[in-house]
């Protein structure tokens, strides 16, 4: 329960950090990238990248069932 806890704040650390890059390179539009530039200038930045890490982290720590025979599933 705990490490799901743990990996579920990860997950959420790692997509607000993902998120707030992927907001501030929206600048790049302003000095003229094209969207697809722009697309191609954040999937490879590991910045922005951490927002797919942390969606697949909470993912995880959500649906994956537990070995716990009493755990409480909401």
């Amino acid at each position: 329960m705990i490490a799901r806890v743990f990996f579920f704040l990860i997950g959420f650390g790692l997509t607000v950090i993902g998120g707030i890059y992927i907001i501030s390179y929206l600048n790049l539009l302003t000095i003229g990238y094209n969207f697809f530039e722009y697309v191609n200038f954040i999937s490879r930045r590991i910045e922005c990248i951490s927002i797919m890490i942390g969606l697949i982290l909470i993912n995880l720590s959500i649906f994956i069932p537990g070995g716990h025979k009493y755990e409480l599933h909401i």
